[in-house]
């Protein structure tokens, strides 16, 4: 099954943003997580193919400052909860309805899709992957968003290394082998909106709440619970291992939507 070319669309406020397709059938838009692509975080491992064998359309569209999409050093084409803008005029452009298309994401994919559905977004069904409910309802001071942060904004040490294996060092190595563009990325992630669990419990979709079993599964059960129609699943690895190097992710992602 082929990967089609990056195709591109440009936003209401002039980003031009590119995403994929792979499959026929029912489409289903997957968002990566913060810092990679559709590429790496959905085509390679083979998820976006699993679920095209499975019968569906599957849309990979890059986030804004990420990918093949425009990567803006400009703090104004970063403003808050843009990126879940950016699905909005995706859906636009691919005039996809209400109800006629299932969503979801992994890490800050999974958090996006769940804003957009709170912001009025129909999907059929929801994947929220690779996301809890701290990491949801309060960005700010979340281990998360804060290493990102550090390893964007402060300079590394003067060995220019950080400990191996550290959080710091992992994101650090990534960031610089895909060749992503740090100023972006930065400015990406100040662009998060919290949503309040109150918010969340309003959420009456379908939804597969999944995690590694050796990232965070007690939040990822505590974003599940506040959610009134949820499916709970982990599958091996941590946050990084779950996404990029098992095919259990797309397989769970498969079934959930076909059942």
């Amino acid at each position: 099954m082929t990967v089609s070319a990056p195709s591109f669309f440009t936003t209401p406020d002039g980003v031009r943003l590119a995403y994929r397709e792979i499959g026929e059938g029912a489409p289903v838009v997957l968002l990566h997580g913060f810092s990679s692509t559709a590429v790496i975080n959905w085509i390679t491992p083979g998820h976006a193919a699993a679920v095209a064998a499975a019968g569906r359309r599957v849309i990979l569209p890059d986030l804004r400052g990420h990918g093949d999409s425009d990567r803006s050093h400009d703090p104004a084409d970063y403003p808050p909860d843009v990126v879940t803008d950016d699905v909005f005029a995706l859906l636009e452009h691919l005039k996809l309805v209400d109800d006629e298309f299932d969503l979801g994401g992994y890490s800050l994919g999974g958090r996006t899709s769940l804003r957009a559905v709170v912001r009025g977004a129909r999907p059929g069904r929801l994947v929220v992957a690779g996301m809890g409910l701290a990491g949801t309802t309060k960005m700010s001071g979340h281990s998360f968003a804060d290493v990102f942060l550090q390893v964007l904004t402060d300079p590394p040490p003067a060995d220019g290394t950080f400990p191996p294996g550290s959080p710091e060092g992992r994101i650090t190595d990534f960031v610089a082998r895909i060749g992503a563009d740090r100023t972006a990325l930065r400015l990406a992630l100040g662009t998060a909106v919290d949503t309040p669990a109150a918010d969340l419990a309003r959420i009456d979709v379908p939804t597969l709440v999944v995690c590694g079993d050796r990232d965070d599964p007690a939040d990822a059960r505590a974003l599940a619970d506040v959610l009134p129609h949820s499916t709970f699943a982990t599958v091996k690895g941590d946050h990084i291992s779950a996404a990029n190097r098992s095919d259990a992710l797309g397989s769970a992602i498969a079934t959930f939507l076909g059942s």
